[in-house]
């Protein structure tokens, strides 16, 4: 019989921190925890194992599990010597869940639960507290009406602000025992009003209905789209964990907190967190109250007046200090906890790697090294390739001016401007559209995961540095600004107010989540330095990878930010690009309309000084590294104009009848362009484009050489290769303009003939093609599309529905289709190889910038990858990272 429950604390532990993939990260953590002494509330773990059968089963709970279930409970009274149900001295337990992947906020847990109308008064008799025991029972009806029944939560928040209105309260905390205990016969109406049926009384109904609730939030929508942002499978599950709680609103020697061992957002050695005396755990992450800070530095560096923990529970915050240093020890990572002080007593809740900025993960990585907690290899491990793109984009300008509303918490760095909206549908819907925009709320909730994504950055009026806004926003590298208290938010109106001004929606305003500031207007941006650290773990990074990371350029200026990103050469030149210039447009589409072989290179004529000075300009940026230029590739249509408007413009400017250039237009328009006339295709019928191309890359290599002493190599890449013969034709054309212009300048260079592979045949007739070609350069991109039959622009309509489904484990179009598309890559490699050994490979499509796709080209011997200048470190640190995972 398989084991699903694996019980924790009290001198137990059936599990440990190398069980993630079965009790989920939290779970697993727990019973680490408590293996190594530390103060853990005891419990169990219901393992991810279980999650499959769940749905699998139609949500039952087989009687095997609830034996199980029952062990795990025991153990758990075993220990507290409190009885769950007893209404003399109840155990009340947590419910939550623990994937094996951190999704901070994305699924349920319910607190309190084994309250009822009998176990209530046992609770207030044991601890001395009438008015914590109906706090306690209020807050249980609450979470378990909104997770397990799905009820109104709008309803319950209302009757409570209510109750604190009527007696003119202004906290949750005002409220007595006479006040909460009327507020929880309020609340049982709501929910027998909207249920149909008295809140449930007893306490295994209520532990099965929150199982199966935290086991049914892995299915809830924000979960499914927080996966799919973070490339979490959904085959991975989630555990359930069940423990004894802890109470931190037990009075004023009690406290509940967030806590990391260095500070997340810039990575400095410190202590660094929220806590709340008098609270429960959801009161800080919820951003309900304006949390205290943890440490009395921190404190008066905020200038804030509320007494820090250390200065409030001297002894406790000692003891959590020395907890910190032992977990960080042990874990060898910064660590993101949460605990809780139930009158005096500290109680440790979970313990996990934290979050944390791109510019904290490479200083956190960089120092550890240093200390000789990690090596460098690990070092370099512990960065995620993609978080470095916060660090590749424009900050603020410090000597802009600044029109600032009101300053809040700086909870995740960065800068943005857009306009302002008030909900996450609208935020997703504009930013859809184009626009940029900043989502702007009272405090944001796992409902917001879509705006939060979509925004550029994220505004709260309430909340603290570990509320749901500041951990998401983190996570996504999104700038983020919380607890800007002096915003009045108004989200049916779409406004906000502050300082006597108004925001209304649209309005542009700007967030500094470095300092917290909040400006009404477009501040502008300046270019980052990439130095200190990140220049240090990118130097350990290249002395490991073996890959060599090229970018896609076509101008000189995206060649240059390559450059500065650490690009050794150019991976893929869309000469096509540099056509659309307004300059040469005309030109062209000349040779476009011409009737003949002679009116064409007239026309040529006129490009070929405008082509030599882009490749001179190209060659002379990247210094002697290799520059691979594809010729010609678009079919010839998509340089005429397609609206009525435009055709008596460009027929005047191109000195043609305006019926000559319709009747052409009409003759080149293709029903599916990307498998029409284009690539080699062109080529082949009108050779003297590419012909007029590589004279204008020969004479610009020379020209660069003998200017600078240092000779580019070129490598001319024909597209859209099928077969052998058409790759033989169009590099007998390069080779004879080779020659022409090597005789006519007196000097050779050294350059290289290949191909895309970005056809399925091309792939599997590749060692023939090899035979003519010097290098292959796979064309992804195209070859994903031309392998699944899937068109890239029109995909988006349902891809998001196949990796929901598991069609697909990830779109095929950011991340490589291993099985498919890879595997034809592999092949082609293989019998590239054997035909010509020592052949040139490499891939320039969007997925040389993704590290899952990185890793694969490492895995099968590729030469270099090619992406986007701004992920060229990106690809750097992937490749990397590869090369370490192929020695491991």
């Amino acid at each position: 019989m398989t084991q699903y429950v694996y019980r924790f604390g009290g001198g137990v532990s059936d599990g440990g921190k190398g069980d993630r993939n079965l009790l989920g990260g939290k779970g697993a953590n727990l019973a680490e925890m408590a293996s190594i002494g530390l103060p853990v509330p005891p419990g169990f773990t219901i393992s991810t194992e279980f999650c499959d059968v769940y749905y699998d089963e139609g949500k039952a709970f087989p009687q095997g599990l609830r034996d199980e279930v029952a062990t795990g409970i025991a153990h758990i009274e075993g220990v507290t010597g409190k009885v769950f149900g007893d209404a003399a001295d109840p155990l009340l337990v947590s419910v939550r869940s623990g994937a094996r992947a951190s999704m901070p906020g994305m699924m349920d847990t319910v607190l309190n639960l084994g309250l009822n109308d009998a176990t209530v008064q046992g609770l207030a008799a044991t601890s001395g507290d009438d008015r914590f025991a109906w706090d306690s029972y209020r807050r249980f009806i609450q979470m378990y009406s909104d997770v397990v029944l799905e009820l109104d939560h709008g309803a319950f928040e209302e009757a409570l602000e209510i109750a604190k209105e009527d007696n003119g309260y202004f906290l949750d905390t005002d409220l007595t025992a006479a006040d909460l205990q009327k507020l929880v016969a309020e609340y049982k109406s709501l929910v027998e009003a909207q249920w149909g049926k008295p809140f449930p009384q007893d306490v295994h109904d209520q532990l099965w209905g929150a199982v199966g609730a935290v086991f049914g939030s892995w299915q809830s929508e924000r979960a499914k789209v927080y996966r799919r942002l973070n490339d979490i499978p959904a085959s991975w599950g989630t555990a359930v964990n069940v423990q004894a709680m802890v109470f931190g609103n037990m009075g004023d020697t009690s406290a509940t907190g967030v806590a990391f061992t260095r500070d997340p957002a810039k990575g400095d050695r410190a202590y660094y967190g929220e806590f709340l005396i008098n609270a429960q755990g959801e009161d800080v992450v919820a951003g309900i109250r304006t949390p205290q800070y943890l440490t009395l530095a921190a404190r008066e560096a905020a200038g804030a007046k509320p007494l820090s923990m250390e200065e409030a529970l001297p002894e406790v915050y000692g003891e959590l200090a020395k907890v910190f240093d032992t977990l960080e020890t042990h874990y060898r990572d910064m660590q993101d906890i949460e605990f809780t002080v139930q009158q005096g007593k500290l109680w440790m809740l979970q313990t996990r790697s934290g979050k944390r900025t791109a510019k904290a993960a490479l200083k956190i990585a960089v120092e550890m090294a240093a200390e000789g907690l990690i090596t460098r290899e690990e070092a370099i491990a512990r960065v995620d390739p993609q978080a470095l793109d916060q660090l590749l984009h424009p900050t603020l300008d410090p000597k802009a001016v600044r029109d600032v509303l009101t300053k809040g918490l700086p909870a995740s760095p960065g800068a943005a401007s857009g306009a302002a909206v008030f909900d996450s549908d609208t935020a997703e819907k504009r930013a859809q559209a184009g626009d940029a925009v900043i989502l702007i709320r009272v405090e944001t909730s796992p409902e917001d995961i879509h705006g939060m994504h979509a925004a550029k950055g994220i505004l709260t009026a309430r909340g603290g540095m570990t509320s749901h806004a500041a951990v998401v926003a983190r996570g996504m590298g999104r700038p983020c600004v919380s607890g800007a208290g002096t915003l009045a938010i108004d989200a049916k109106a779409k406004v906000m107010r502050v300082a006597g001004r108004t925001i209304a929606e649209g309005d542009i305003v700007t967030i500094d989540g470095t300092t917290g500031e909040v400006m009404a207007g477009e501040v502008p941006t300046v270019q980052p330095e990439l130095s200190g650290d990140f220049a240090t773990l990118m130097e350990w990074a290249d002395g490991v990878r073996r890959l060599k990371v090229r970018a896609n350029a076509e101008t000189p200026l995206d060649a240059r930010v390559a450059r500065e990103f650490g690009a050794e050469g150019i991976g893929l030149c869309r000469t096509e690009h540099m056509f659309f210039d307004a300059a040469r447009i005309t030109a062209v589409r000349q040779m476009i309309l011409a009737e003949d072989e002679t009116g064409r290179r007239a026309a040529l004529e006129k490009l070929l000084p405008e082509q030599r000075g882009d490749f001179v300009q190209l060659f002379e940026v990247m210094a002697g590294l290799p520059v691979t230029i594809r010729l010609l590739d678009p079919p010839l249509h998509e340089f005429l104009p397609h609206e009525e408007a435009e055709f008596a413009e460009v027929a005047a400017a191109a000195g043609v009848d305006i019926d000559v250039l319709k009747r052409r237009a009409s003759e080149l328009h293709e029903f599916n362009p990307m498998l029409g006339h284009r690539g080699c295709r062109l080529g082949v019928t009108y050779p003297e484009i590419y012909e007029t191309q590589a004279r204008a890359i020969f004479e610009a290599a020379i020209e660069v050489a003998e200017k600078s002493g240092a000779a580019p190599i070129p490598e001319v890449m024909i597209p859209l290769v099928a077969t052998r013969r058409e790759l033989e034709l169009m590099k007998a054309v390069v080779d004879a303009a080779a020659k022409a212009v090597f005789a006519d300048k007196g000097r050779e260079i050294e350059y290289l003939v290949g191909t895309m592979i970005e056809l399925p045949r091309a792939a599997l007739k590749a060692g023939e093609i090899a035979e003519i070609g010097e290098f292959f350069s796979f064309g992804t991109n195209d070859l994903t599309q031309t392998t699944l039959g899937v068109s890239r622009d029109d995909a988006a309509r349902f891809l998001t529905t196949y990796v929901e489904r598991g069609i697909y484990p990830r779109d095929p179009f950011v991340s490589l289709d291993i099985e498919g598309v890879g595997e034809l890559i592999e092949l082609a490699a293989e019998r590239g190889r054997a035909t010509r050994a020592g052949i040139k490979l490499g891939i320039c499509g969007e997925h040389g910038g993704d590290p899952a796709s990185i890793a694969f080209c490492e895995k099968i011997g590729l030469d270099y990858v090619s992406a986007s200048p701004y992920r060229v470190p990106i690809a750097r640190l992937a490749a990397a990272q590869a090369a370490l995972a192929a020695k491991a």
